[in-house]
């Protein structure tokens, strides 16, 4: 080790992981980390593109190339499955999004005096990263962001702080505002008067009681598989349109031409509808409006999908049910789906197709279906938070 310490690869944290089983941050596979602790760049390691980084929490892995990325993403899938005593079958090569193609965001507003900071929180910290440049957001939505701190200076008291989160609707942008001070004449016009100017799809002001609109001209939808479905406030979307359209993808391929299918964890349809072109879909979701959005954009299209709101941790579809379906799409949140995979894997289902945005507890359900009699063919890992240690995957399970 006297002439230094080779990086191996990218722990889950985002640090890199030495031969010596030391954690360095901002090291890249194949960097050398030297006696004194300086870092010696290797072929993988990468420029940021930020001047943000690695400051800013809203990215972690800026420091490494593409490939050493997209190593990472794969890494992670199969030590979590080894972690169940699961041989890695076929692990694709893995789709990432471009740069500036996030389409939601979340940051964070706080005012200090004269000055409002504006962003997203430090690495591991409450202080705010004031953006003058970012690399992952949309253009659409960083365009908003210094007209944003004009508006917010007015409506948060000093050392006060305020949320904001920025969807891209097919109508222009669909901004919520939550814990400003927005009563009064003045300030109710100087929101409508933001909102006329930079042209948004809705205008939303949470006070503490849930989003009110304040703003749109025409009722706000979002485009999945074509169809334009309502979008409700805060709604849960794919973090980009290019990976949602890969998972899709990779989703279309799974089923293959299984005519009856069960969409589970459904949202608010970015896999039923699509789906929908070929077979009869069921979807379930424990989302109130979710059900809603997606039940009024599937009988507008003429899609052949029944949506059931059902709270699929409490009431998962039991395997008599699940056996009336010729394959199950399920796509949980980060919890997983630990009581429908039990039913899963106790059902007669040829075909099972698995979205995740957690690799534990995928692996975890993933040892329940196979020790039910599945047998995992592939996994499509999509890094849709480019740059980040979040990594989401589809799989395809075949029975038989």
């Amino acid at each position: 080790m006297s002439d230094g310490d080779p990086v191996l690869r990218i722990a889950g944290r985002g640090d890199g992981l030495t031969a010596s089983g030391r954690y360095v941050a901002l090291a890249a596979p194949g960097d050398l980390v030297l006696p004194d602790g300086t870092i010696k760049p290797g072929p993988y390691h990468a420029e940021p593109p930020c001047r943000h980084f690695p400051l800013c929490g809203g990215c972690q892995l800026q420091h490494v190339s593409d490939d050493a990325y997209a190593e990472f993403l794969v890494g992670r899938i199969a030590r979590a499955l080894d972690a169940q005593g699961i041989a890695s079958p076929d692990i694709r090569a893995p789709h990432i999004s471009p740069s500036r193609s996030r389409r939601r965001i979340s940051m964070r507003a706080e005012r200090r005096g004269r000055t409002l900071l504006l962003g997203f929180n430090e690495e591991a910290s409450h202080r705010i990263v004031d953006l003058a440049q970012c690399e992952i957001m949309a253009p659409e939505l960083f365009a908003l962001v210094t007209p944003l701190r004009a508006l917010l200076a007015d409506l948060i008291a000093d050392r006060r702080g305020a949320d904001v989160q920025m969807t891209l609707a097919d109508q222009g942008v669909d901004l919520l505002l939550g814990k400003v001070e927005s009563g009064g004449l003045d300030r109710a016009e100087r929101l409508i008067a933001f909102a006329e100017t930079h042209r948004l799809a809705r205008l939303l002001v949470d006070d503490g009681y849930g989003p009110e609109t304040r703003w749109e001209p025409e009722a706000a939808t979002v485009a999945l598989g074509g169809i334009a479905v309502p979008l409700p406030p805060a709604a849960f979307l794919q973090a980009t349109a290019d990976g949602e359209a890969a998972l899709v993808a990779a989703a279309r391929e799974a089923i293959a031409d299984a005519r009856t299918v069960a969409d589970l964890f459904s949202g608010l349809g970015n896999f039923a509808l699509p789906l929908a072109e070929r077979a009869r879909v069921y979807a379930a979701e424990g989302a109130r409006d979710a059900v809603l959005a997606l039940k009024t954009a599937a009988g507008r299209a003429g899609r052949q999908i029944f949506v059931e709101h059902r709270d699929l941790f409490r009431r998962p579809l039991a395997a008599a049910e699940l056996d009336r379906f010729d394959a199950i799409l399920l796509d949980p949140p980060r919890a997983g789906a630990k009581e429908q995979a039990a039913e899963l894997a106790a059902s007669r289902v040829g075909r099972i197709v698995y979205a995740s945005c957690n690799p534990a507890t995928f692996a975890r359900d993933a040892r329940r279906l196979i020790d039910g009699g599945c047998r995992l063919d592939w996994i499509r890992p999509v890094g849709q938070f480019r740059w980040s240690t979040h990594v989401e995957l589809i799989a395809c399970f075949t029975r038989g």
